[in-house]
């Protein structure tokens, strides 16, 4: 990979691309109807979670009780054209505000330019998670101390971001062959994950550490390994509404807000996205993302990586390791406590 670019002219650059996404965030504006508006209830204080979803209903309820236990005071959905009662059940939930929108995903960038809008309306001064529905954020010591109390922590110290790994978590034996129920800890059902086979590097354009690896390298993309799945993400924010977020929140501009990791010098505290895109649900929804479409760029890459996934593949090997909980994946520094522990 090439070396970083730095410079005043890679900076001016960089401010253009920022006004350009935000220019673009603007105009997808017009994409979104409201559906329940309760940002009334948003207090000073509040912590908020964005997230855009699709046909969810079996992931949602655990992943609201989740964020809530966590310390998640307000959800922001979009809901792009659900057809499962997903946004029923979202309108039904007295801390959560909805759009919907049957426009096209992948134009939106993948939901972030309609996230994006919210979060220049309502995000601005306030911590700001933006996730997947089949993320659920840990970090060390978050059996005891919340959102609040890291947020808090994160200002005394002077840090507007937070990082994290995406990690995927499997079952032992076929994807199709975990048992799941709505409501159901997912983290019950895909308890494996691979441990020891990631790396980084530091992105030349963006300058964030750019970390690949993991399971879905070792199963879909050891031939072409810089294909794999991208897994550092910065999805906890201090948000202003001068931010964009440019791929997923794999890369957010201003560029300062990606100096969220030090896996190896400990000198940052990080966490770990835990990845629960591998339910039994994942052949029929990959299915239908063939159908779609909406879910890659990389038409022949990414259509052979869902094809591969109606067939229930088994992810288990001899290397995979049981998850156990945050402070294992600090000893085996997938995620790193800093001074916060």
């Amino acid at each position: 990979m090439a070396p970083p670019k730095t410079g005043l002219w890679h900076a001016y650059r960089l401010r253009w691309k920022r006004r350009r996404f935000l220019f673009r965030i603007w105009r997808k504006r017009n994409e979104l109807t409201v559906s329940l508006d309760r940002t009334t209830k948003i207090s000073s204080d509040a912590i908020l979670a964005f997230a855009t979803v699709r046909n969810e209903i079996v992931r949602l309820p655990h992943f609201l009780d989740y964020y809530r236990e966590l310390g998640i005071n307000h959800f922001l959905f979009v809901d792009n054209g659900s057809d499962d009662g997903t946004a029923a059940f979202l309108a039904q939930q007295s801390d959560v505000s909805l759009w919907t929108t049957t426009d096209s995903y992948r134009l939106s960038r993948f939901g972030m330019d309609w996230l994006g809008w919210l979060q220049w309306q309502y995000g601005n001064r306030h911590w700001c998670l933006t996730v997947d529905a089949d993320e659920l954020l840990t970090y060390p010591d978050a059996e005891n101390r919340d959102l609040h109390a890291l947020t808090t922590w994160l200002d005394d110290q002077g840090e507007a971001s937070f990082g994290a790994l995406m990690l995927d978590l499997y079952p032992k034996g076929s994807l199709g062959s975990a048992t799941y129920q709505p409501g159901d800890d997912p983290t019950a059902s895909l308890n494996w994950f691979d441990a020891d086979n990631y790396r980084d590097q530091v992105h030349p354009y963006y300058h964030n550490l750019w970390i690949q690896g993991g399971v879905r390298e070792r199963v879909f993309f050891a031939d072409e390994p810089a294909r794999a799945p991208t897994l550092n993400k910065t999805p906890l924010v201090r948000w202003s509404w001068r931010y964009a977020y440019v791929s997923s929140t794999h890369q957010i501009l201003p560029t300062r807000l990606h100096d969220v990791f030090d896996l190896k010098g400990d000198s940052k505290v990080s966490g770990a996205l835990l990845h629960t895109k591998f339910l039994p649900i994942v052949a029929a929804k990959s299915a239908e993302e063939l159908t779609r479409g909406q879910h890659f760029q990389n038409t022949a890459l990414y259509q052979d990586y869902h094809r591969r996934l109606t067939k229930n593949p088994d992810f288990w090997h001899e290397g995979s390791c049981r998850y156990e909980g945050p402070a294992q994946l600090v000893e085996l520094g997938l995620m790193s406590k800093g001074r916060w522990v």
